[in-house]
């Protein structure tokens, strides 16, 4: 979809249909390379047509008539461009010639509405965030093809049962790349996407109702893995001679005392080490998922990461502050360390930051205003799923503490 459009029309008869030199008059509308040819119901000898006025020759009492009305025609055209245009909606040679033709019904189709919600979202979504709904939408023209066996669908064609048939098509779908079906979450989250779009054809005007007005989103409340001060010391302590795995370490150790993202520390370069309120380094900069600034102090054992690789050639020669891996590559090095740290539980990058929340920040007394801030969280809501963490793990470990007590608790012998 463009910002500006190039618009014109074309006069013509239709000479090959013609018959006793009687040729149907039509107006070709073309808005950038799509274009719509439209009957006038008027017939004329083709011998009197001149194609580069694109009137009908001479002064006759009817050809007066003719080239009057494709005056009008003309211009009812232009104005139903320009009215699309003011009104700010979609400008295609369709639309112009639904409007022309006084169609109050415009059919805009599910494809149409992916590629407007694509260039009106690009500059305002993450790249990330933006290739997630290109998997949504793909996945939503599968469903398309294999359920109705076409390629498209009307938006008006869309309702309760569409949306209910979506989900049930992701929860049996099984990706290429994965041997899993979609999780529940993960289905919840391509129907939110889905019903962002709709929400935009809506605010359009494109559809009069919402498919979605019945349709509850059910997610999983999921606890939030994290390590042990156990765990994470068997980490820290382990030696290791192959440098990618040395390299993983430091790079998951990094987000265990600092809490940034695997994309967030991709990005950090030296010139995001700055002096702080109180004089001392600080790393300095801004979630990539949210545009918020994050700011947080040196601790000891991130200092002793960045010292390590402020001399390495391929930090220096990327302008890099630490070492760069994919994150498909580093989540699959960290099954590795998991392994040699005898750690059960499944380690992923991002449990780093759980780790940083939960682990370094909370279980030490660090208020749960500072480490939203120190994450870097826009709202403290989604801090404070990491405080329910810790609320449950206060709970087993007093129910450790209350096994304990009742092992010690002395036996009293009776004397009669």
């Amino acid at each position: 979809m463009r910002t500006t459009s190039t618009f014109s029309t074309l006069f013509w008869v239709y000479g090959k249909r013609a018959k006793n030199n009687q040729a149907g008059i039509y107006v070709r509308i073309t808005v950038n390379t799509e274009r719509v040819n439209i009957s006038l119901k008027r017939k004329i000898d083709s011998t009197k047509w001149d194609s580069s006025r694109q009137r009908v020759k001479g002064y006759s009492i009817e050809a007066k008539s003719i080239n009057q009305y494709l005056d009008q025609v003309q211009s009812q055209i232009f104005n139903s461009f320009s009215d699309l245009n003011l009104e700010k909606k979609p400008i295609s040679a369709q639309n112009i010639k639904a409007r022309f033709l006084g169609e109050n019904n415009v059919h805009y189709s599910l494809r149409y509405l992916i590629d407007f919600f694509n260039d009106k979202m690009n500059s305002k979504l993450k790249p990330k965030t933006l290739c997630h709904y290109k998997t949504s939408q793909k996945y939503l023209l599968y469903y398309v093809a294999q359920e109705y066996k076409t390629d498209n669908r009307f938006l008006n064609e869309l309702d309760f049962r569409f949306v209910i048939g979506f989900e049930n098509f992701l929860r049996k779908y099984r990706p290429k790349h994965n041997r899993n079906q979609i999780g529940n979450n993960a289905v919840m989250k391509h129907i939110q996407r889905l019903r962002r779009m709709i929400r935009l054809a809506l605010d359009m005007e494109w559809i009069d109702r919402d498919p979605f007005i019945k349709f509850k989103a059910k997610l999983e409340k999921r606890e939030r893995e994290f390590l042990t001060k156990e765990e994470l010391a068997s980490i820290e302590n382990l030696s290791l001679d192959i440098p990618r795995l040395d390299a993983v370490k430091d790079l998951f150790i990094f987000s265990c005392y600092t809490g940034i993202s695997y994309v967030d520390i991709m990005k950090l370069t030296p010139k995001s080490i700055v002096p702080g309120v109180d004089s001392k380094l600080w790393i300095m900069d801004t979630r990539n998922k949210t545009g918020t600034p994050f700011k947080i102090p040196i601790l000891n054992q991130v200092d002793k990461i960045i010292k390590k690789y402020s001399s390495n050639p391929t930090t220096n020669q990327n302008n890099k502050l630490l070492p760069t891996l994919s994150n498909q590559k580093l989540n699959s090095y960290l099954k590795e360390i998991a392994d040699l740290s005898s750690i059960q539980k499944n380690l992923t990058f991002h449990m780093a930051r759980h780790t940083f929340a939960t682990t370094v920040t909370l279980t030490n007394g660090v208020p749960i205003e500072t480490v939203s801030k120190l994450l870097g969280h826009t709202k403290l809501a989604t801090t404070q799923i990491y405080a329910k963490v810790i609320e449950q793990k206060i709970c087993e470990d007093m129910d450790v503490l209350k096994t304990k007590l009742e092992v010690k608790k002395p036996h009293l012998s009776i004397v009669h």
